[in-house]
């Protein structure tokens, strides 16, 4: 089984914020299938599904942003997950321009706390993450304030693509690999 994560906040004036793409991302894959992500065990709502022939479990934690670690390190021991080849996770990034989608293994958490909580969790680096770009045109004096409010009318429609991007992604990551998703997914050209 794959366990896909996608991460955010839970509470609904965080639903359309730009650190809650993951949460989107799930529920975009979710709705897509026709199903609801509402499970509630280990510390997540999650919801098992089959995608491109491959039995996944979808998963958005419960705890918050910088404790997502616990839940995902309970989801991994329960469903007999290994990181390196099993996970997925779906996270903003602030170091990319909004609407862009990069997908990386084995790196550091570059300052995302539920990176970080997730590799502390894990004790690992070593996972699959699509990353998919939150950063505003113009730079931003408060990135937490940035992250944690709702997202403007134009900026959604840009979302409303690259969540169809991100779906995209796990299907190339599920049928053909993470190399072939990586060589389609992070050209420069996006």
């Amino acid at each position: 089984m794959k366990l896909i994560v996608g991460l955010g906040n839970p509470g609904i004036e965080y639903a359309l914020t730009p650190h809650n793409l993951g949460f989107l991302a799930i529920d975009r894959i979710a709705g897509d299938l026709g199903v609801d992500v509402r499970s509630r065990h280990c510390r997540a709502l999650t919801a098992r599904v089959v995608l491109s022939d491959v039995p996944v479990l979808l998963a958005k934690p419960e705890t918050y942003m910088n404790l997502s670690g616990l839940s995902v390190r309970e989801l991994a021991a329960k469903h007999d997950v290994q990181p390196e080849s099993d996970l997925i996770v779906i996270q903003d990034e602030l170091d990319f321009a909004l609407g862009t989608l990069r997908i990386h293994t084995r790196r550091s958490s570059a300052g995302h706390n539920g990176i970080e909580s997730i590799i502390g969790a894990l004790g690992t680096k070593d996972f699959l993450r699509i990353r998919i770009g939150v950063a505003p045109e113009r730079k931003v004096e408060d990135s937490q304030r940035y992250l944690l409010a709702p997202m403007r009318k134009a900026d959604l429609k840009v979302v409303d693509g690259i969540l169809d991007t991100a779906e995209d992604a796990v299907k190339v990551i599920l049928k053909d690999g993470p190399a072939a998703a990586m060589n389609r997914f992070n050209r420069k050209d996006q």
